[in-house]
């Protein structure tokens, strides 16, 4: 609810900026739609998620596969369990997404319904308002349901709460809670400063999380360990700031003694800022140090051999080359590739589109009792989708259900990329249909449902595209905010006003902060069509929504903030 309060001041200072930037008497088409702004739109459209060509993020797991290489660093990893069936969590979820200010009602509707509040279910309807990116629902649930007699909120609960408010960068209600968790719990764990953590290095506030990383030796009553230290690295490494951990490595390695997975951690970070030399050098030292390398040391070495751009003929050479190189060290240490190793590779032929090499290496792999995984075969598929050899695309996703791999969103992702190029909103419906029925790995994710209302806002079909976006409501995967960026741009396109303000109002209202072009493109849209009174409606809309709120959680100290 705060949230919203502090989205709708920031919207209504940017609206009052718009207003008073153009002239409201002067609209040349130059003027409405000059170069600049044409090219700005474009960038911000280019940061959706929904415009990334990559189906397979092999840099992210690859990250993640260096973590999950030692049991003990699992315990210190940011993630937050899965959701659970629970028919309370979702008739609680269904109240509070339906009710815009659940504090009137919340409690009356949900005595009626019958359900007793436990941790376990508060539990997950956070979870489940998380995926819904309603932070400022979630909030509210959470007083609301902290103030019930006989509860009290579980370490989870607070963890899932702390990650939401990091997102929206509301870090000191964060701390509150941390400090809060402090006079509950006997003492507050590593996961909580984990989060929040990573919640400051996602938002490029990496001074922050090494403060919070120092601070937490205050919670924990005892020193951070090695595997604390290596969890701070893998944060800043894992959001671009290489630089800092191999510094803070550097002054603090008497403190923290260095092993192969710390190393590989800083190899990751400086391969990932696509800086070999530094990282051969800290292979160097680590060989010079006593740590022996590991097959995860050397898969980060490829993906940096691999994973650069380069299509043409003359780099492809190259980089195969190069690559060849690398596994001929890799095996003269006694090191044999394993399934990430073949999904690098793969990932790289895919993307230079040399789909008879992707066969030859899934062919190796099958030798060599190394079974492929859901990202290898996705490799594969994507490369045949691309080339427009649909036929084998279809052969190999049968073979590799037979074999016992389910698809994954993004590799269905992959087939309706091509239908959404070739116009074919049947048979992306048709798949659409059969991904709902499919188990869960398969169901479809934020980015199966961007690309869908793409194609179908493209082709006009807007009957579809409302029921896609129920759908996507409904399933509980959003809508967020590059999801109400597309629709309001598609709106706006096709001059359905009411429609765009309408989803403009309720993106605010879940605390969904738009993007400045967003506000600029509706401005303008509305003026150039004399809709001058919607606009005024709007901004009085917004002024009344910010003075409804603006009285909540006195006791918490929230920040507006800009993107």
């Amino acid at each position: 609810m705060a949230i919203r309060s502090y989205a709708l001041k920031i919207a209504l200072q940017k609206l009052q900026k718009t207003t008073q930037k153009i002239n409201l008497h002067e609209f040349s088409a130059k003027h409405l739609f000059p170069n600049s702004f044409n090219a700005k739109y474009s960038a911000a459209l280019n940061k959706m998620t929904i415009l990334n060509s990559t189906p397979v993020c092999v840099q992210c797991r690859l990250s993640s596969y260096i973590i999950s290489t030692d049991k003990t660093l699992d315990e210190g990893k940011p993630s937050i369990s899965g959701i659970e069936d629970s028919k309370d969590a979702e008739t609680i979820c269904r109240i509070l997404i339906d009710q815009h200010n659940p504090f009137h009602v919340m409690e009356g509707a949900l005595q009626l319904n019958g359900i007793n509040i436990t941790a376990d279910i508060v539990y997950q309807v956070l979870l489940r308002l998380r995926l819904r990116n309603a932070s400022k629902v979630a909030l509210g649930f959470f007083v609301w349901a902290k103030e019930q007699v006989g509860y009290h909120h579980s370490v989870s609960a607070y963890n899932v709460m702390i990650d939401m408010l990091g997102k929206v960068r509301q870090f000191d209600v964060a701390w509150q809670l941390i400090i809060e968790m402090g006079q509950i719990f006997p003492q507050v764990g590593v996961k909580s400063f984990s989060i929040l953590i990573r919640r400051y290095a996602a938002a490029g506030m990496a001074t922050q999380a090494i403060r919070a990383f120092d601070d937490m030796e205050s919670f924990l009553e005892r020193d951070p360990s090695s595997e604390d230290f290596k969890m701070l690295l893998d944060t800043l490494c894992k959001y671009g700031f290489s630089r800092l951990a191999t510094e803070l490595f550097n002054k603090r390695k008497a403190q923290f003694t260095p092993d192969t997975k710390t190393y590989n951690i800083l190899i990751y970070g400086w391969c990932k800022r696509n800086k070999s030399a530094i990282a051969r050098n800290l292979l160097n030292e680590m060989i010079n140090q006593g740590c022996e390398p590991s097959v995860v040391t050397y898969n980060v070495l490829l993906e940096d051999i691999c994973g650069k751009n380069k299509l043409l003929e003359s780099r492809f050479c190259q980089m195969k080359k190069a690559a060849e190189n690398l596994l001929v060290e890799m095996k003269s240490r006694g090191f044999l590739p394993d399934v990430m190793t073949y999904s690098i590779l793969m990932h790289a032929y895919g993307r230079a589109l040399k789909a008879e090499e992707c066969f030859r290496l899934l062919n190796e792999m099958k030798e060599n009792c190394c079974s492929p995984n859901v990202v290898t075969y996705t490799c594969v598929i994507k490369c045949l989708c691309i080339l427009g050899r649909m036929n084998e695309a279809y052969i190999l996703l049968d073979e590799m259900v037979q074999d016992g791999v389910y698809p994954s969103a993004i590799t269905y992702n992959c087939f309706l990329k091509v239908f959404g190029g070739r116009n074919d909103g049947d048979k992306a419906l048709e798949l659409y249909k059969k991904m709902q029925e499919a188990p869960l790995t398969s169901k479809p994710t934020n980015q199966t449902y961007h690309i869908l209302l793409r194609m179908f806002c493209r082709l006009d079909r807007m009957d579809v595209v409302f029921d896609i976006w129920n759908d996507m409501h409904q399933k509980g995967n959003g809508p967020d905010l590059d999801s109400y960026t597309l629709l309001i741009h598609s709106l706006i396109e096709k001059a359905k006003w009411r429609e765009a303000c309408l989803y403009f109002v309720q993106m605010i209202e879940k605390g969904l902060l738009p993007q400045t072009v967003t506000f600029e493109t509706l401005y303008k849209g509305l003026i150039q069509s004399d809709q001058l009174r919607s606009w005024r409606r709007l901004k009085n809309k917004l002024a009344d929504e910010s003075k409804k709120f603006k009285e909540e959680f006195e006791g918490y100290h929230f920040k507006p903030y800009q993107r």
